[in-house]
């Protein structure tokens, strides 16, 4: 259950129906333009705010705002990227170059990036930070690069290869300069002396987006160092690539005119074909492991796992192959960009037929470069229509329409409470998504398998089949019975076929569903508790902001903490009333956050003990799972908004053989930043639940 939600604003509200129909409920994710574009420029890396970072490290402190965005020291005499009479900074592109197409679910949260943060957790993270500027500022002061150079950080063991792969990928990306190497399992960084020694010969950008080029290996790209019309300058760039990568790369000068017709020669570099060395399937059809596909998936009536189940089936490939930035609703028509791997696209667009009859169409489709993020997202467009309007039964003393105009006009002022919708949880479930959670925490492996194959009270064949596992934990017999597009299903049984339904087997069969189907659980039930901690921090403390409160700051500053971009409320800072409750967050809980120091605080604690959890239990090692925390804000506001009253006269209801008002439907639009819910922001507006 659901607890019970605060309202912000006073207005009296109304009754309507939502969610008649699909129709009715339309949602159209607001998608970043730079996501799908063939430029490496727009590359879909683990991360958020470092995409807009022009280099490769951290911002410096604030005591050093006033040098530009970059490493300490870069343009320190002598510094890496001060090569002789250079500037600007060269860009790597795809043959393929598309424009733009056109809610993080499950990690959602200010200040929270599904990247190295979300990998390591935030202490590690730091860590890594702290590591690579110090080796930039050795390099940039010339005291101590060797010894610089020397020096390697340890991220712990890693056992998953998926994992490490991440690793490799997120950290590379963010520190081009880095280095990333396995030694029986241990991840080990340091610093890369071929970044440093190209550092001399060209700029730091353009080392930068060379390395970075490098790491992501896409068949068919270029890169293109910035003009140079030093011919003895180009041959020593030449012999360097051609020395350190000259089994991977070719490097060329081309020479073009400038705008003002004179000669401007650059360096292209590729990578070199590979004669008769690539794998091929059984069908002798080249392996396709490297292909993304990128497209917009519109699904009715299905959640967004299941339609992946549904695709993953047709398509003869797994469900982790597919990305997506956010969960969206079942009931509803929702339209969202979506990669999947390993599928050509003349491969997606021939099931297009077929996946119709389904409830999904399948529109925009073209290659890709990279899979998608969760978080990776502007946010939604709402379109919904409520029907069936009419006074709330304590009211009728108001025009119906101006009951209306002032909900709208209250919560487009004020806003609404930040809850996490009832949808995030499996509404209408006997179980619910967050009852799994709480027992995977618990590391109570068969119970959550349980909870997991709990039926609905249906007569359907997966039901059905749920209902048989639990009362024979026939794993086999179960894996017949079920449809083949229950994918998850399968796959977790198929672990408890080979293990047994025991804690061992358990374990391993939730290690065998993707980890972003595994961590869902557990994001739901941190979401439960962040809602009733709202509930709480509301009922307690009202509008006001008192001391001990969490307020989120305003800092851009990369090198700066989350948790020290969240201040603690003081006394002082209370009776000057500097805070909005507008600016106040409250934790998702995690085991790196810090949580209020007032009776919000001490809710948390004997809330978490309740569950048989303490504030830092949010590792489970035996599933992989890392829960470092984030902070939401309790309050959100509405943008975008616009609405019209439609009349339905066909729809006459007669009494004491009279005819009432006609029936009105109203339509209204508007826009909710990533992680949002349109039906709690409706529950605002009307002051009813759903």
């Amino acid at each position: 259950m659901l607890p019970a939600f605060s309202y912000l604003t006073e207005h009296t509200g109304f009754r309507g129906t939502i969610k008649n129909a699909p129709g009715d409920f339309v949602v159209t994710e607001l998608e970043v333009p730079e996501l799908f574009l063939g430029d490496s420029r727009a590359e879909l890396l683990p991360k958020s705010s470092e995409a807009a970072q022009s280099g490769p490290c951290p911002r410096e402190p604030k005591r050093r705002r006033t040098e530009p965005p970059g490493c300490p020291r870069d343009s320190a005499p002598g510094a890496p990227g001060q090569g002789p009479g250079r500037a600007g900074g060269g860009c790597a592109a795809s043959p393929e170059q598309t424009g733009p197409e056109g809610q993080p679910e499950l990690q959602p949260g200010l200040g929270e990036a599904p990247g190295l943060e979300s990998l390591l957790g935030e202490p590690v993270s730091e860590l890594l930070h702290k590591f690579a500027c110090d080796v930039k500022d050795a390099w940039g002061s010339g005291n101590g690069a060797d010894a610089a150079a020397a020096r390697e950080f340890s991220l712990g063991p890693r056992l998953d290869k998926k994992i490490r792969a991440d690793l490799h990928s997120a950290v590379r990306q963010k520190f081009p300069f880095l280095v990333t190497l396995t030694k029986d399992n241990e991840m080990i960084v340091k610093g890369n002396p071929d970044y440093r020694e190209l550092c001399q010969l060209v700029t730091e950008k353009e080392t930068s987006g060379f390395f970075k080029f490098l790491d992501a290996k896409l068949e068919n790209s270029t890169f293109s160092f910035e003009p140079d019309g030093n011919k003895e300058h180009r041959k020593t760039v030449h012999h360097f690539i051609n020395r350190k990568f000259g089994k991977l790369l070719e490097t060329k000068s081309f020479t073009m005119t400038d705008v003002n017709d004179q000669p401007s020669t650059s360096i292209i570099v590729r990578f070199r074909e590979k004669s008769g060395s690539r794998k091929r399937c059984a069908g002798g059809f080249q392996d396709k492991q490297d292909v993304y596909t990128a497209f917009t998936l519109q699904k009715e009536n299905l959640e967004t796992l299941e339609a992946i189940g549904l695709l993953a089936a047709e398509l003869d490939v797994l469900p982790s192959d597919f990305s997506y930035t956010g969960i969206k609703d079942k009931k509803a028509i929702t339209l969202q960009p979506m990669v999947v791997k390993k599928v050509t696209p003349e491969r997606l667009k021939e099931i297009g037929n077929k996946m119709e009859k389904k409830g999904m169409k399948i529109y925009n489709i073209r290659p890709a470069q990279q899979h998608l993020r969760l978080g990776q997202l502007k946010g939604n467009h709402f379109d919904i229509v409520v029907r069936d309007l009419q006074h709330h039964s304590h009211d009728s003393s108001a025009d119906l329409k101006e009951r209306i105009a002032e909900a709208v006009e209250s919560v487009e002022t004020k806003g609404f409470v930040n809850y996490y919708g009832p949808q995030r949880f499996g509404q209408g479930q006997i179980v619910q998504t967050d009852q799994i959670g709480l027992a995977l925490l618990n590391e109570k492996m068969v119970k959550a398998v349980k909870l997991f194959f709990t039926p609905e009270d249906t007569d359907d064949p997966v039901n059905n089949a749920k209902r048989y596992f639990l009362q024979t934990e026939d794993a086999k017999g179960t894996l017949v019975m079920l449809p083949e597009f229950k994918v998850r299903e399968k796959m977790l049984l198929r672990a408890l076929n080979r293990y047994g339904v025991n804690h061992e087997g358990c374990t391993k069969g939730w290690l065998n569903i993707p980890h972003s189907l595994r961590i869902f659980y557990v994001h739901a039930y941190c979401s439960k508790i962040w809602n009733e901690a709202a509930s709480y921090r509301l009922k307690t403390y009202g509008s006001k902001v008192v001391e001990g409160d969490l307020v989120f700051l305003e800092e851009n500053d990369e090198c700066v903490s989350l948790n020290d971009k969240v201040h603690v409320v003081t006394a002082e800072e209370e009776s000057a009333n500097k805070y909005s409750i507008y600016q106040v967050v409250l934790p998702m809980v995690g085991h790196s956050i810090k949580y209020p120091s007032n009776k919000v605080g001490q809710w948390y604690r004997e809330r978490l003990s309740k569950d048989e959890l303490e504030l830092c239990k949010f590792r489970v090692s035996p599933l992989q799972l890392n829960i470092p925390g984030c902070y939401r804000l309790i309050l959100k506001n509405v943008k975008n908004v616009s609405y019209f009253l439609e009349s339905n006269e066909k729809v006459i209801k007669i009494e004491d053989n009279q005819l009432n008002d006609l029936k009105f439907s109203l339509h209204i639009s508007f826009d909710l930043d990533p992680s949002c819910y349109a039906t709690v922001c409706l529950r605002e507006i009307m002051k009813c639940d759903f």
